[in-house]
């Protein structure tokens, strides 16, 4: 497998598609499931590839087009066609861990122009140099990555309000605890997701040493408000977890009562049994 040296990380452009330089480059970003299996992973795995950078792992696509692999499930496409797509995507095969039914895609651009910067779905760069490519990657990867798990929370909440209704307008509590204690391991594993493996407040070591690359990368970082919404994904979570646990313990306390309840009526029709034999009994 062929890796950038050193002095080309910094200094030479990448061009996706073969010879010619475009001024805008179709980029989708695809969550594709829960991990992805890196390890032993090489270039020559995808037909006619070649590795730009090692971490993440980026790739220049025989038929033209860049694409990253990113741990956390997510691949990002830069300037790569709807053919060349389809067939990387097969070559991951089962190194796609947990796989979801239908991907998690966001759809944006890469402009090549004077100025850098962010403004809407449009990411504005000089040139594609590799550590350009890794502050871009690294952004929209973690983009894609917070819809999904913000869609995921949706989905909790979505469980969550039926068992809230029913105890506001019945007073009763819900009996499906089982449902309830899913939903419970459902959000833990979320937390986990966010805080160990998308690590939202991190950067590649590649851009640790060069000022106008980590400029680019934290301009990113705030254009799609990372922290903001892993604090408020967080604190949902905390709320959804926090809320649970006294709904389940007072499900088992419910439950206890009535099992204590039904072993005093067993008691009770233990001592009717021995009393109608002992005193009413004809034998």
């Amino acid at each position: 497998m062929r890796t950038a040296a050193p002095d080309e990380m910094t200094d030479n452009p990448i061009t996706p598609l073969g010879e010619t330089s475009q001024q805008r480059l179709p980029v989708r970003a695809l969550r594709l499931g829960r991990r992805l299996r890196l390890a032993s992973l090489e270039a020559g795995d995808f037909h006619q590839s070649e590795a730009i950078t090692s971490s993440p792992l980026i790739l220049r696509l025989g038929g033209g087009g860049l694409a990253a692999l990113l741990p956390f499930g997510t691949v990002v496409l830069i300037g790569v066609s709807p053919v060349d797509e389809e067939a990387f995507l097969q070559e991951l095969g089962d190194r796609v861990e947990s796989r979801l039914d239908a991907p998690v895609i966001i759809v944006s651009e890469i402009l090549l122009a004077t100025n850098e910067g962010v403004s809407g779905d449009t990411i504005t760069v000089r040139n594609l140099s590799p550590p350009r490519l890794v502050a871009i990657v690294d952004a929209l990867g973690k983009n894609v990555a917070l819809a999904f798990e913000e869609e995921e929370v949706r989905k909790l909440i979505e469980v969550l309000e039926p068992f809230a209704t029913d105890l506001a307008n019945s007073g009763r509590l819900p009996w499906k605890r089982r449902q309830m204690l899913r939903t419970v391991g459902h959000s833990l594993l979320i937390h986990h997701r966010l805080l160990e493996r998308v690590e939202v407040e991190d950067r590649p070591e590649l851009l640790l040493d060069d000022d106008e690359i980590r400029r680019l990368h934290e301009g990113l970082g705030e254009a799609y408000h990372f922290r903001k919404r892993a604090r408020a994904l967080s604190r949902r979570l905390d709320a959804i977890e926090v809320m649970m646990a006294p709904l389940t313990e007072l499900i088992d306390a419910q439950r206890g009562i009535r099992l204590e309840t039904m072993i005093v009526f067993l008691i009770m029709f233990e001592i009717s049994v021995y009393l109608y034999e002992l005193f009413l009994s004809p034998g």
